[in-house]
């Protein structure tokens, strides 16, 4: 487990987190496909927090995409580094998701976030911040729609519908299971729509949310455990 200091610069203030955000957001790659569904590796990655101590963990699972075997995995542990404010989670959340990434043993390939790409009120959410600072291509497959409007995707597993911003798709509810809560697709950094919404049926053979995420979330919430006894 990498242990995680809040870098050197870090944003302290609301004005000084939107500022980055508006200065990294133009970087967002939005016309490249992306990897290939089922090809080379998905990383997942997710957090946990300890609120009583003021500490968030974090882990990536590296997953060969065509078995959805884990390839390698990685944890880090540090402080909270920012409060908690909508629309500014990844500030909370990336070094240390940062450092899990960073501590895998691999190249991580497509890295899925549990969260938001351009699906976010500044279209500039955890998937899409991850990606320009990284490089990597990324996806935010997200658990509930946050501010955007949708109709009911059909019940069958594929079925989809647009997540609009008035009257722009910012992603898709996708229906990864039959009969059962669809989850929400955004493009952090690329990829397109259509192959983060085919990637994230891939990872979802059996369970609404993706094997990366399932992976990440139990991995950082033992790391987590382990780190604040």
């Amino acid at each position: 487990m990498t242990t995680v200091r809040i870098p050197a610069g870090w944003p302290a203030t609301e004005e000084q987190a939107r500022a980055v955000q508006d200065e990294l957001r133009g970087r967002v790659v939005l016309g490249e496909p992306g990897p290939l569904p089922g090809t080379g590796r998905v990383t997942g990655v997710d957090v946990a927090y300890d609120d009583e101590r003021d500490v968030v963990a974090a882990a990536a699972v590296v997953l060969d995409a065509a078995t959805l075997d884990v390839v390698a995995e990685a944890t880090a542990v540090g402080p909270v580094s920012f409060p908690y404010v909508p629309g500014l989670l990844a500030f909370r959340e990336i070094p240390t998701v940062m450092a899990a990434l960073d501590a895998l043993p691999c190249a991580p390939g497509l890295v899925v976030c549990d969260g938001y790409g351009v699906a976010h009120p500044r279209r500039f959410g955890l998937a899409s911040h991850l990606g320009v600072l990284t490089g990597l291509p990324t996806i935010g497959v997200a658990k509930n729609p946050f501010t955007f409007s949708y109709e009911e995707p059909g019940a069958r597993r594929g079925s989809a519908a647009p997540l609009l911003a008035d009257q722009d798709e910012v992603g898709r509810a996708l229906r990864t299971q039959h009969g059962v809560k669809p989850v929400f697709v955004s493009v952090g950094h690329r990829v397109s729509l259509d192959n983060a919404c085919a990637h994230t049926l891939a990872l979802t053979p059996k369970f609404r949310l993706p094997e990366s995420t399932r992976r990440a979330d139990s991995l950082c919430r033992k790391a987590l455990r382990e780190a604040t006894p």
